[in-house]
């Protein structure tokens, strides 16, 4: 028998496993470098890419993920204000509004009437009020008796028990006609402003009757005085008819106090974006000749020192309305409240008038009394 040979193939194929596959036959030509036109040059072996390592990214459970905040709310947008306002506005046809002003009408004037009726029956009570700035001005020009004349026979009724207390209804109804005003135009309102109702009623009535009252006090009484004692040093006697005389009290009362509604008017030009207070401060000298114009307008009497009488608060009021209006302005743009100017502001008008009543006291030798006007000779 034949030993097989180590050199057999039959051997070596008996040491390979059965499923492992023979190792490739290397060729000579396998280590050779491989060029082509797009490789390096000639001689030179290519460069391999170096792998760039990539940090493995942390495995998240789902037990520590957390959940997405949830999205915020779209903020409201100015459509969506204006329908929330406009639910709150009453819509009218025109025959509504023609009906609801012929409603207002009748109310403020059912107003005026029981302000008219009660007046009626302090009829004499109230005419010695209006007749005393007149006896008082006769008493000081020395004139006796200090009474006002009846010219014609209707003339006292008409005076005393019809135009004097329709005078006077128009003051005391004053706040009832302009909540009616304001109850007509409210339906066209937006709700944040109907909350002006009450400030509304309040400053407009308030200003009025303070005006009346001004023009009773101060503007009448002394440009009356000036005026019945102009001719008596040529001998001229005043003898004045309650007619004349009513006349010119109504003129001034009501003029008076038509005129101290600029602080209102000036702010509702500003809530209506008509003006504002940098306009307004720009042009105030326009604004002083225009009041001064008015006082010698208004003004019984033609002096200067009666006007600027009634031209000073005039002015005062003027700038009244202008910090209304500035206050306003400071609401509609969210900023505070500049105490510390409006403190030094107020100081400053204090300090004015003491140093008037102090040159009054001391340079033109008045004196303090108890009683209006607290400045006399």
């Amino acid at each position: 028998m034949f030993e097989e040979s180590e050199d057999h193939p039959s051997a070596n194929s008996s040491s390979v496993p059965e499923n492992q596959e023979p190792a490739a036959v290397s060729s000579p030509d396998a280590t050779a470098p491989v060029y082509s036109s797009s490789s390096a040059p000639y001689g030179v072996e290519p460069e391999e890419p170096t792998a760039v390592s990539v940090p493995p990214k942390p495995v998240q459970t789902l037990a520590s993920q957390k959940p997405p905040p949830p999205p915020p709310p779209p903020p409201p947008s100015d459509d969506d204000e204006g329908d929330e306002e406009e639910a709150g506005m009453l819509r009218m046809s025109f025959m509504e509004h023609l009906e609801e002003l012929r409603s207002r009408l009748i109310r403020a004037i059912l107003g005026l009437v029981v302000a008219f009726i009660a007046s009626m029956f302090f009829a004499k009570e109230l005419w010695r009020i209006v007749q005393e700035p007149a006896t008082t001005a006769l008493q000081h020009l020395h004139v006796n008796p200090p009474d006002l004349a009846q010219i014609t026979p209707m003339e006292g009724f008409n005076i005393i028990w019809l135009k004097m207390p329709l005078l006077v209804s128009i003051f005391i109804g004053s706040p009832w006609v302009l909540y009616q005003v304001w109850a007509f135009i409210s339906p066209g309102l937006y709700r944040r402003e109907k909350r002006w109702a009450v400030p509304f009623i309040v400053f407009t009535a308030g200003l009025f009757i303070t005006g009346g009252l001004f023009a009773y006090f101060v503007v009448f009484r002394y440009g009356l005085e000036f005026l019945l004692g102009i001719g008596l040093d040529v001998n001229v006697r005043p003898v004045v008819s309650i007619t004349e005389y009513f006349d010119l009290f109504v003129n001034v009362t009501l003029g008076v106090g038509l005129v101290f509604e600029m602080p209102v008017i000036i702010f509702f030009l500003t809530l209506l974006r008509l003006a504002s207070p940098r306009f307004l401060l720009k042009h105030s000298r326009y604004a002083i000749l225009a009041i001064t114009i008015i006082a010698a307008i208004v003004t019984p009497t033609p002096d200067v020192f009666n006007m600027m009488i009634f031209a000073v608060p005039m002015v005062a009021l003027y700038f009244v309305g202008i910090a209304a209006s500035y206050l306003l302005v400071l609401r509609r743009e969210g900023k505070r409240m500049p105490w510390r100017t409006i403190g030094l502001v107020l100081l400053a008008l204090v300090l004015v008038a003491a140093g008037t009543v102090a040159i009054f006291v001391y340079r033109y030798h008045f004196h303090l009394v108890s009683r209006w006007p607290f400045l006399t000779r």
